[in-house]
Formats: C-alpha cells, structure tokens, sequence
C-alpha cells in the first residue's frame, strides 16, 4: 500500500478558531491509518514512484517529501502549528534557538550590511554576532532595548535587520514592538523578535508590526526540558530564504523533537498562564525580602515598564530576575542553598530553575559586555515552574536565610 498525506477536514474546517484549538490542532494531517495522534516520520528519505516523479520534486515542479533535512511531515505539522499560532504566512523549524538566529541573519543579510541589537540578549547572540558573524563583514552595533531615540540614531545607510528579546533575558527589559517596527519600516530594515519568554500564547510580534518572530522552542515551547529545537516565523518572502538556507546548511529540526514540541504546544497556554501568576506572586515576595536590593519582573508597579507590558503581553511571563546584597558570593550561597529548585541554566520548564547569569549564561562574555547589558555580580535568575508556590518561596527564604 502507498501511504498518501490527505489534507483531510482538519485544516478546512480550522478557520477562525480560537488560540487554544490551533494548539491542539493546526497543522495535522491525517494519513490513511487514521491515526488521532500526529504521526511521528523518523525517515530520512523517501521513495519517488518513478525517475521522472524523484525529478519533479527536487525541481520543486510538484510538492511533495524530498529529503528530511529540509521536508518532512512531522516537522512540517510543527511549522504549520506554530505559523497558525503567531499568526505567520510560515514558520521554519531549526535544531535550536541559536541555529534560528543564525538562519535569520545568514539568510537575510550579506557582508556589508549592518544590524542593530539590543544590549539586552541572551550571552550566546552576543558571542554569535561579535565572533562568528562579524568575520563574515556584516556590522553589529548594540542599542539600549527601550531607547527609542537610541535606535534612531544608530541607523546605517545599510541598516538591514533589526534583532531584540522582548521582555529580555534576564533583566525583562522590553521595547515598545509597534513603534520600533514603525522606525524600522521608515528606513527600509526589517524588524525581527525573540519571543521566546512570551511566546504567542502571551504576545504575538507580528500582529505589533514585527517582520520576523522567533523562539528557542527548547524552553516554553516545550515545556519539559526535552528536547533542542528553534523555529522562526514571518512572510513567506522571508521565510523561502531561510528555507534556502537550511536546505543547504542543514541545521534543521528533527522529527522527534518536532514531535515533542506539537505536544507541548497543547498545554502552552495553560501552562503560561499558570506559570505566570505563580511569578508575580513570587515576585511581590521577593520585593518584601530584607536581603534583595532590587526585583526585576515587568509584573511589578515598580518596573519601569510595567504599563508597556501590560499593553503588549496578555501576561507577565514566567521568568523574574533579582540581585542581593553581598555581590557574587552572596548570589552563589543562595543558590546553593535551594533544595527544591534546581539548578540549571534552561527555562521554560514545569521544573523551576535558579541560575547565576553572570557566570553561566552571560559568562562568556566580557566584564563590559555584561556590564553593557546590566549583568551585575549579586544577580540571580529564576524560571517558574509548575510547582506549589509555598514551596518555592519555601526554599528561596532557605537561600536568603543563608546570608
């Protein structure tokens, strides 16, 4: 028997539903077997009906599965899913967050051309830009994330792509999406977003102005520290080009992981939801504590933009950050002192995580380089998870006790 994808009712009769059953739904097809589940193809390959059908699908005359490092089926039900969910024309999945930065960049832009960044990204993007892509003649300079003024004076004649973190990692900073995407288009860039602490079931960057969204789906998307995956999302015309790439430079998803993330998409929004109230609960805790100097969650009154995330997150998000009195040594015994918590540099899981940024996430970047990006000593990072909230302010006090 010749097993044939159908396109079935799902997708027909999917239109104008809301988020929760594109989580569970967009992007499956069923095969001739039935089956209720997404189906899981751990293929690398696979069989044409004749030399002139192997052809027409190479030339891309006909659609259709040519080679798994660029088309396959599970891995396309995730693209589908994910595309539905931000509200793209398509998404492209990648092997992780970082390979989706480096797929944007090495697709979009050529030597010569200059991008901006905000001070405030991940330790990794920073090495990525400043290492690796800079060898390759294109221009990086780094802009304060909220200084609107600040990416206007930055622009090039040959400014071509905007790269941010909204919130950011791990201070929460945020930019106002819509008006940069605004003084993007005003001089021909585009804009693209890391969206991975919000995800779309709690902002959605396109639907502000953004051209490009992307994740590291290893964290929320997730949801259980299983796996490594990135995708990125947008205009078709932008996202041909990244397909291009991948095809070619081969850092693409695998079918498991594709797989794991359509099953942590089911609960993304429950799971955001819950993660985020327990957050600000932990947040307002921590404010109250003797020896924190300072909370950063833009959940917070106090955080300077507390009214901007209120405008363009349906949440908070699950991620806080605080420093405490004392520097490095201080930050360490805290950590160390948790016993529930565990300590890990990931996010996003139902397990919460404590980290020392400073040292692990931001440690391979220099002492200006993190002072740029406001990476003190004493600054703890903690991603919520889905445990009791008791318990987790249970052991922080055992870890401030500790000072």
């Amino acid at each position: 028997m010749t097993l044939e994808w159908e396109a079935g009712r799902l997708d027909s009769d999917l239109d104008g539903v809301g988020f929760d059953t594109l989580a569970v739904r967009a992007g499956q097809r069923r095969s001739p077997e039935g089956e209720h589940g997404e189906a899981l193809f751990l293929t690398s390959s696979y069989v044409f009906r004749t030399a002139a059908d192997a052809a027409a699908r190479f030339g891309g005359e006909v659609p259709g599965n040519v080679y798994s490092r660029y088309t396959n089926p599970t891995v396309r039900t995730f693209e589908e899913r994910i595309a539905a969910l931000e509200g793209a024309e398509q998404a492209v999945a990648t092997a992780s967050g970082m390979s989706a930065i480096l797929a944007i960049v090495m697709s979009l832009c050529s030597g010569g051309d200059h991008v901006l960044v905000s001070r405030s990204v991940f330790g990794s993007t920073i090495s990525l830009f400043e290492k690796y892509l800079k060898r390759f003649g294109v221009e990086v300079d780094y802009v304060p994330l909220a200084d609107l003024d600040a990416w206007q004076a930055a622009f090039k004649p040959n400014t071509k792509l905007l790269f941010v973190e909204s919130p950011s990692n791990p201070l929460a900073e945020l930019v106002d999406i819509a008006a940069l995407a605004e003084i993007a288009h005003a001089r021909g860039a585009l804009l693209a977003v890391d969206n991975c602490f919000c995800t779309p079931a709690l902002q959605q960057p396109l639907a502000l102005g953004a051209d490009i969204v992307m994740h590291s789906a290893t964290k929320y998307i997730d949801g259980q520290g299983r796996g490594l995956g990135g995708v990125v999302a947008g205009r078709s015309e932008q996202m041909k080009e990244i397909v291009g790439f991948l095809r070619t430079a081969g850092p693409t998803l695998s079918p498991f992981n594709a797989w794991l993330f359509l099953k942590g998409l089911e609960t993304l929004r429950i799971r955001m939801q819950a993660q985020s109230h327990s957050a600000l609960q932990l947040a307002q805790w921590l404010e109250q504590q003797p020896q924190v100097e300072r909370v950063y969650y833009a959940g917070l009154p106090s955080h300077p933009q507390h009214e901007l995330a209120k405008r363009q997150q349906s949440a908070f998000g699950a991620v806080l950050s605080f420093e405490v009195a004392g520097g490095r040594d201080a930050a360490w015994k805290v950590i160390d002192a948790t016993r529930v918590i565990s300590i890990t540099t990931n996010l996003g899981d139902t397990k919460t995580t404590i980290a020392h940024p400073a040292t692990t996430s931001h440690g391979r970047l220099s002492p200006q380089e993190r002072a740029n990006a406001g990476i003190r000593d004493n600054l703890i990072r903690v991603a919520v998870g889905l445990e009791d909230l008791a318990d987790l302010k249970a052991d922080l006090a055992r870890g401030l006790a500790a000072l």
